[in-house]
């Protein structure tokens, strides 16, 4: 929906999961501007997010800014607050990772951990109310067996596979291993198999070319999925599912029966596996958020709010 947010990006799926999860806060958006992942390098300059924030800042709509990206480089993040400070609109700053920048508020900037955060944080400052987050799930409740201690991310969109990162390095005790690993985090020697704790993001180079987005095509997280379920060590495995235009037109009609699949296998072998997602969109989207979402629970799937309470919940069932 239309509204006072205006929203700048160096994440697809993190403007997707903010503007969607504003839209269950009955929040819209002015713009929502995507600047491409290499545009807060120290080779571009953040050259984009800072037109993208001058603009949003002219716009007379715009009450409320929403900025978003992975940690960029230091001078950068210098300009990019010199800017903000530029203007009295309430600006929330989401560079999720990026505690070590020693970030602090000032005058009209807030900081958010999550992209949950920055859609809570940027509701709070337009004066509506925040929806609190919760599950839904089947009745059917599953115990695990002992030596299943190990979770699974497989992830389609890749800010939201590093979301879930820094909300499992704050509640595991181990780390997580990813092929898009947060910075000092242990990186997959072979991004197809899995060690430990592992989030693997499915939209990264190694897994698409010659072949459609995962968000597209769900046959590759399909035989991922399948894969761990083999795994005697493997406790969770969670998904993210991303609405919209130019996706799968009903992703959760494939994936509820692999992981009814998937179930089976760790059934046979005298185990139960859980599964735990979240989905980003909204009802107005092509697919339908309640569709998805009742299908996934149908499938025995605990479905979050959120991207970052599926991840919460997830670290929550592991320990």
């Amino acid at each position: 929906p239309s509204g006072p947010v205006g929203i700048v990006s160096a994440a697809g799926t993190g403007l997707q999961e903010v503007c969607t999860l504003l839209a269950k806060n009955g929040v819209g958006i002015t713009q929502g501007i995507g600047t491409g992942g290499r545009d807060l390098s120290d080779a571009v300059g953040g050259i984009m997010m800072l037109e993208g924030l001058k603009a949003l800042q002219s716009d007379p709509d715009t009450a409320v800014i929403v900025l978003i990206s992975k940690p960029p480089a230091e001078k950068i993040v210098r300009d990019i607050l010199a800017q903000v400070e530029a203007s009295h609109k309430p600006t929330i700053v989401c560079f999720m990772g990026g505690e070590e920048l020693g970030l602090r508020e000032r005058n009209n900037v807030r900081f958010a951990h999550t992209l949950y955060e920055a859609a809570k944080l940027a509701t709070e400052a337009t004066g509506s109310t925040v929806s609190r987050p919760g599950f839904l799930a089947s009745e059917e409740t599953i115990s695990p067996r002992k030596g299943q201690k190990y979770l699974r991310g497989l992830f389609s969109g890749g800010t939201l596979c590093y979301e879930a990162q820094v909300v499992w390095k704050d509640s595991l005790d181990l780390p997580v291993c990813s092929n898009a690993p947060l910075p000092g985090n242990p990186k997959l020697e072979d991004a197809a198999t899995s060690i430990g704790h592992t989030a693997v993001d499915l939209g990264e180079e190694e897994f698409t070319v010659g072949r459609p987005h995962p968000m597209i095509d769900n046959d590759l997280r399909i035989r991922r999925l399948l894969q761990e379920a083999h795994d005697p060590e493997v406790k969770i495995i969670m998904l993210d599912v991303v609405l919209g235009y130019g996706v799968h037109p009903d992703p959760a009609s494939e994936l509820a029966p692999a992981i009814q699949k998937a179930q089976a296998i760790a059934r046979k072998a005298g185990r139960e596996l859980l599964f735990v997602a979240s989905v980003t969109g909204t009802e107005n989207d092509p697919q339908g958020y309640e569709h998805t979402v009742l299908t996934l629970v149908d499938a025995g799937v605990i479905v979050c709010e959120s991207n970052a309470e599926a991840a919460r919940t997830v670290g929550f069932l592991v320990k």
